[in-house]
């Protein structure tokens, strides 16, 4: 075999081997604790405490998401591509770092215009009702 030819293979080989690789590493982790629930809810009788239980082993966030901290991190990550291109690499990578620092912008204005948080609902429609 051509010594030329074997690292765009492995580089497309890689491509193939990551995705499967984290699909299967992610069913044998949730593997267990579908067994584990599937096992305690033979002995529930109570539906309330299989939910409950199911909630215990759900890893989501139940809240929302703040668009204001996740704006803000996005304009930093705009700020330092812009100077990263401006210091080393160049003017294309200028306008990329300009271009993710304004969508940074459109979040953080996104998470204000828009209250996400359960606090927040409740005292936007609390004010709402005052009127």
């Amino acid at each position: 075999m051509d010594q030329n030819i074997i690292i765009p293979v492995l580089g497309m080989l890689t491509g193939i081997i990551i995705p499967l690789g984290v699909f299967v590493w992610l069913y044998f982790e949730g593997k267990g604790k579908r067994e584990t629930v599937l096992e305690i809810s033979k002995y529930l009788d109570d539906p309330a405490k299989l939910e409950e239980l199911i909630g215990i082993f759900e890893e989501r966030k139940k809240e929302p998401l703040d668009y204001r901290r996740n704006g803000v991190i996005t304009i930093f990550v705009g700020i330092g591509l812009y100077i990263l291109g401006y210091m080393v690499i160049g003017i294309i990578l200028e306008g990329i770092g300009l271009l993710v620092s304004t969508i940074g912008i459109g979040v953080l204005i996104a998470g204000y215009l828009y209250p996400n948080t359960g606090k927040e609902l409740t005292s936007a429609v609390e004010e709402f009702e005052k009127k």
